[in-house]
């Protein structure tokens, strides 16, 4: 048992097991774009967000030119397929992520993490707002060498801008996050769904100048 009195690092050992069946079933349809969420897109490129609440990550994306596919879930951790309470208890290690799908020929992965940084608040530590927790940490998982210069880049121009406007140390985990696990359906286009649902951007204003 935990002793939530003392500080626990989390470990694959200690860790949430989870299950082999995936916590959302097939097929499941983009509420915004039509196709399947698994589906193949020949050519297209992936990348993985944490920006804290992925529903409103989510609707920010599918909004971008270039982006063929968007779809909320978990990354970063240990637990196989969790769900979203487990996540929420921290004792999985996963961030709430959102997996974008894009077309390369129309967008850049560099555009996309410039999106990324300017709308939320990358020198929170483990909260956007409101939303506290591990789960809602700053990450950029990246799939391969070339994402990771470019999102180390991007983010050590971005952190200048921010130091410049008079922000802290920015706290974006950067690096291969493992599998990536769909989230449950609910959570799939949560706003298309409920327009009015609550998940407020928490952008700092400050452009990234990145080249």
């Amino acid at each position: 048992m935990f002793r939530f009195d003392e500080p626990v690092t989390l470990t694959a050992e200690n860790a949430l097991p989870g299950r082999d069946q995936p916590v959302l079933g097939m097929p499941f349809f983009h509420r915004v774009f039509g196709d399947p969420l698994d589906r193949a897109f020949p050519g297209a490129q992936t990348a993985y967000l944490a920006a804290g609440c992925f529903w409103g990550v989510e609707k920010l994306f599918w909004q971008q030119p270039g982006v063929l596919s968007t779809a909320a879930g978990y990354m970063g951790g240990f637990t196989r397929n969790p769900t979203y309470e487990e996540t929420c208890s921290g004792l999985t290690g996963h961030a709430e992520t959102v997996r974008v799908v894009f077309d390369p020929t129309q967008t850049s992965y560099e555009q996309l993490v410039r999106v990324f940084f300017e709308n939320h608040d990358p020198t929170q530590l483990d909260r956007q707002g409101n939303d506290v927790g591990t789960q809602y940490r700053s990450a950029l998982f990246t799939t391969d060498d070339e994402q990771q210069a470019i999102a180390e880049r991007v983010r050590d121009s971005y952190q200048r801008d921010m130091s410049a406007a008079g922000y802290g140390q920015l706290t974006t985990e950067i690096g291969n996050g493992g599998p990536w696990y769909f989230a449950e359906d609910y959570h799939q286009q949560y706003l298309d769904a409920n327009p009015h649902g609550y998940c407020p951007v928490h952008a700092t204003g400050i452009p990234c100048t990145a080249a």
